[in-house]
Formats: structure tokens, sequence, C-alpha cells
């Protein structure tokens, strides 16, 4: 599954899910969106922000905040995969490269786990540019069952 960005969320209900399901997500990394994270998040790092003093670092130029990028994650899990009513348990990750402006972000999300009496999905998250990957890690979703839907 691939999708832009859409404004309505889909939803898959717990009944829905099979180990093994994914979901993806492709957005290009803009200065436009790096600044605007900075402003939401307060996180005015120069390594983001300042190109004259990320040359200085070892990433030898600006590079966008590591949780911009998890921000994609977060995407999926809200409108795609399983989409609405489902809510962030928990969360690991792990920032294995840099994303650089102008860089193509792939982000895809797998069923690793179901516990259905608990209404626990557990994902693999990855986010790469390239065959590079950038962002790694695991989730926990909470997702609403389709029973207990009808029965509201």
């Amino acid at each position: 599954m691939t999708d832009g960005d859409s404004e309505e969320a889909g939803q898959y209900f717990l009944e829905d899910l099979a180990v093994g399901m994914t979901a993806d997500y492709e957005r290009v990394v803009t200065e436009d969106m790096i600044e605007q994270f900075a402003e939401v998040s307060g996180d005015r790092n120069p390594l983001h922000l300042d190109e004259d003093y990320a040359k200085t670092t070892m990433f030898k130029g600006r590079i966008a905040h590591g949780m911009l990028g998890a921000a994609f994650i977060s995407k999926i899990f809200g409108t795609l995969m399983p989409g609405k009513g489902s809510v962030y348990i928990s969360q690991t990750l792990r920032f294995l490269a840099p994303v650089r402006i102008g860089d193509t972000v792939t982000t895809t999300v797998e069923v690793m786990d179901i516990n259905a009496e608990k209404k626990r999905v557990a994902f693999r998250s990855r986010c790469r540019v390239g065959r590079t990957v950038v962002i790694d890690g695991d989730a926990t979703i909470l997702v609403p069952s389709r029973a207990a839907s009808k029965a509201a």
C-alpha cells in the first residue's frame, strides 16, 4: 500500500491486519520542512539550520532533524495502517544515517505480531534514502477492533 498526502485517514481494524502486511509512504525533505519542524519543535540546532556551521561537523553540511524522519512513521500509523483510531503505545528508533535536503525518504511499516486479546500490534518501522536505512525501529500500536466499534 502506498499513499501520497491524502487528507482522509484510512482504517484497518485489528481483524483486518495480518503478520507480514506492509504500508509505505514517500516524501522529499525540503528546506522549508526542516525550518517548520525547528519552529514547531523548538529544536534550532545549527546542524539543521546553518550551512556554514554544519560544514564544520562530521556531516559536512546540514541534515534534517532525526525526529522529522520519524514523523513519517507516525503519518503511516495515523492515516494509512492501522489509521483512524489507532494509538501509539511505544516506539524505538535507531538513527543510522543522515537525511539531507532533497532526499526522498521512503518509510515502510510491517506487521510483526498481533496480540488480539490486548488489541496491540507490533510493527517494524524503517525509513530509507535509496537503499540506505536511515531510521530503524519497532512500534507497538493499540488498534481498534471491528467488534468494539459496532458495540459503540
